[in-house]
C-alpha cells in the first residue's frame, strides 16, 4: 500500500494478500502467539485491513516478492498472481516466517537499495 501511494520500492516477504478474508474467522478472544497474552481481535479491524488491500499494482519494477511454497498460513500462488510483472523469488520449501531468510538477505538488500 505504501509503495503504491508513494512510488517507493517494496520488498514483500510472504505478504498476506487478503488479510481481512483470512482473519475473519479469528474475531473475538485470542492469545498472543509469542507472549501468550490474551487480547480481543475486533471485527472493526477487518474493515481497516480491507482499506489497505491493493487490487492491482502499478510499475511492477518497484516490487520484489519473496514467497515461500512451504508457507503454512498463506498461499504463495495468490502472492505471485497479485504481482504480475514484478520480480519474484519463489522459494521451494521454507515457511511462513522465512526461517532461511539469511540466504536471501543480500538479494533483498540489493533490490531495496538500487536506484
Amino acid at each position: 500500500w505504501v509503495a503504491q501511494q508513494t512510488g517507493c520500492r517494496a520488498v514483500l516477504l510472504n505478504p498476506a494478500m487478503h488479510p481481512a478474508r483470512d482473519l475473519a474467522g479469528h474475531v473475538g478472544p485470542q492469545t498472543g502467539y509469542h507472549d501468550g497474552v490474551p487480547f480481543v481481535f475486533e471485527a472493526a479491524w477487518l474493515g481497516q485491513l480491507r482499506r489497505y488491500e491493493i487490487t492491482a499494482i502499478t510499475r511492477p519494477v518497484r516490487y520484489l516478492l519473496v514467497a515461500a511454497r512451504g508457507d503454512e498460513l498463506l498461499d504463495w500462488r495468490e502472492m505471485v498472481a497479485a504481482f504480475p510483472g514484478a520480480r519474484h523469488r519463489v522459494l521451494d520449501g521454507s515457511d511462513h516466517g522465512l526461517s532461511d531468510f539469511a540466504e536471501y538477505l543480500e538479494e533483498v538488500l540489493a533490490f531495496a537499495t538500487a536506484s
